[in-house]
């Protein structure tokens, strides 16, 4: 049985970690602002559906946690500073890669090539097995 009392002491320090209002809260997890107010106060407990939508719009908040008390959050800072700096790391290889490749190009060939083709799309793709994709659609 969850404690509404102490369910809503998590949810306030999930609010004080995304930086988030109640309002905006709910607004992010597309619940009713009313629902969140009616939790907080302890008039209702929290639906299942609440919950899950807690847990899958914010990857760091563990279910056994916000049910229970039990676990840890927020997440450990090391493994947080790390995947930024993974994050960071990719995106600086990317750019390195691009411009290595456009550092190969003879500017001549670049020039000519430029007033003949335009590019339609370019796909990025990423160590983590993720992509981006980027289209530019002709104009009418």
């Amino acid at each position: 049985m969850v404690n509404s009392e102490e369910f809503s002491n998590r949810l306030k320090e999930i609010f004080d970690f995304y930086e988030l209002s109640a309002s905006s809260f709910a607004d992010k997890i597309d619940v009713g602002r009313a629902s969140i107010s009616h939790i907080l106060s302890g008039r209702n407990k929290p639906s299942l559906d609440f919950v899950m939508k807690v847990v899958s719009t914010f990857e760091e908040v563990e279910l056994y946690w916000l049910l229970n008390g039990k676990g840890s959050f927020p997440p450990n800072a090391d493994k947080i500073s790390k995947a930024i700096n993974t994050k960071k790391e990719n995106e600086v290889e990317s750019k390195v890669e691009i411009e290595t490749t456009e550092a190969e190009v003879d500017p001549e060939t670049r020039k000519s090539s430029s007033t003949k083709k335009s590019i339609s799309k370019v796909i990025i793709f990423y160590t983590d097995g993720s992509f981006e994709s980027y289209e530019n659609y002709p104009k009418s």
